[in-house]
């Protein structure tokens, strides 16, 4: 398994999305064009309670915005993460802080420091995967209309 790969992994995967319940947005953009308010919204819509943070925005989605993980008052299940991969390792930092459970790096967020951090801070770590893609494909519609989510094959074992 690759380094990337076993932050990567499915069944890891699916426990977050199925344990997590508040999550906070790091980077998280008012653009309506931006996929972090995509996310964000998709989130929402789905019964995640969703923090935003973000130090230059005072309110997104209709909450109040928060400058930094330390900052949020409430516990944190997920921080999801949309900053360029070199705030990782303070992002993970924080995270560790406020004892969240996970960090989940999307698309192109890949700093190994930081998923060090976060692991040997007792976090599970999702790395370049987005957490929309990943809700749509295991309990959403992708799930409904029955694409490929790795639990039912034709394809025996050992053959793929």
């Amino acid at each position: 398994m690759t380094d990337l790969a076993r932050y990567q992994d499915p069944a890891a995967i699916q426990r977050v999305l199925h344990t997590a319940k508040t999550v906070a947005v790091v980077g998280l953009s008012k653009n309506e064009l931006r996929a972090s308010y995509f996310v964000g919204y998709y989130l929402k819509r789905h019964g995640y309670r969703v923090i935003p943070v973000n130090p230059g925005e005072t309110e997104i989605l209709g909450e109040r915005c928060y400058p930094s993980l330390l900052d949020v008052p409430t516990p944190v299940d997920l921080v999801n993460v949309f900053r360029a991969p070199d705030a990782l390792p303070g992002i993970a930092r924080e995270a560790v802080a406020i004892h969240a459970g996970a960090l989940w790096c999307q698309f192109g967020v890949i700093n190994a420091e930081g998923a060090r951090i976060a692991e040997d801070g007792g976090m599970t770590v999702i790395m370049d995967r987005c957490l929309k893609v990943e809700h749509a494909r295991y309990i959403g519609r992708m799930h409904w209309l029955g694409f490929n989510t790795q639990r039912i094959t034709s394809v025996r074992a050992g053959l793929q």
